[in-house]
């Protein structure tokens, strides 16, 4: 999809962010962000939407993705929710936005959910697709789920070994493709489609930020000591306070949706669930209306 606006640079925290902006600047803030493996092109079209509607629509790439960079050599390349949600908020802070809807998912739903429960002030309200509740409870990693569940999760336990850091670096576009393919059995995406986010994945620090992130959540490796204090603050699983709206693909093949929502104690604020028929992992591509209203439902 060819998106209008234009994408910008801004130094917030330890990275040059590289974003989409489009929508009037006056308009009420949304930050749109995506997961792995994907870009932003996953959030535009539902960006586009929202910037019809008179929303002002940021769309960053995450570290490790796209032009965005880190500004210095000697920073950890860290993946860790920590990390992600600290990026989340020195880019709010380095645009001067002290209230935005923040919405993603996966990775990007991973930082949108650290920010709400740990700085709920500059939170109008989250939407997490895919997973509501999306914090590593990292103390109970090592517990394992049924076989069905684990075997799922391989390519976690693939990044786990060197095997997996150079199949990441020599085969990440057939990696994707499958990935895509196992976790979105009913969306037709073509090879331009996959193309053009593969790209994102040329960023020199890509392969180390994604194999960190899935050690560290098991704690095969350690965090970054830069982001002790908010793991610690993480750790209890706190609740989420924040209006929030979690929308969940019926056919998402990471985990699959149970026949209820299990994660709605894990909310104390205003709170809705939505499961959406036939889509799966990737929400914001795979339902970008859905996505932009429930977007603007938060505004």
């Amino acid at each position: 999809m060819a998106a209008a606006g234009s994408v910008k640079h801004i130094h917030a925290g330890v990275l040059d962010i590289a974003y989409h902006e489009t929508g009037p600047a006056d308009g009420p803030p949304a930050i749109l962000l995506h997961g792995f493996p994907y870009d932003i092109h996953a959030c535009l079209p539902a960006a586009e939407i929202l910037a019809g509607q008179g929303v002002r629509c940021l769309v960053p790439y995450l570290r490790g993705y796209g032009p965005t960079r880190f500004l210095d050599a000697a920073t950890p390349r860290s993946g860790e929710q920590a990390a992600l949600g600290a990026d989340l908020l020195a880019f709010l802070d380095a645009l001067g936005i002290a209230r935005a809807v923040v919405a993603g998912y996966d990775w990007g739903g991973r930082a949108a959910c650290v920010v709400a429960v740990l700085w709920p002030e500059r939170v109008r309200g989250l939407v997490s697709g895919g997973s509501g509740y999306n914090i590593h409870d990292v103390a109970r990693s090592g517990r394992p789920v049924a076989a069905e569940s684990e075997s799922r999760l391989w390519y976690q336990y693939y990044f786990h070994t060197e095997r997996g850091r150079a199949g990441l670096t020599e085969n990440r576009a057939g990696i994707v493709e499958l990935l895509w393919r196992q976790w979105s059995p009913h969306w037709d995406f073509d090879a331009a489609t996959l193309a053009r986010t593969v790209a994102a994945f040329d960023n020199p620090d890509f392969v180390e930020v994604v194999i960190h992130s899935y050690r560290v959540r098991y704690g095969v490796v350690p965090g970054d000591p830069a982001y002790a204090e908010i793991e610690a603050r993480l750790a209890p699983q706190p609740k989420i306070g924040v209006p929030t709206i979690v929308l969940e693909g019926s056919d998402g093949g990471v985990f699959p949706p149970k026949s209820d929502d299990g994660d709605a104690a894990r909310f104390s604020g205003p709170y809705r669930y939505r499961r959406l028929p036939r889509i799966g992992h990737n929400v914001p591509q795979e339902a970008p209306e859905a996505f932009a209203q429930a977007v603007r439902e938060l505004l």
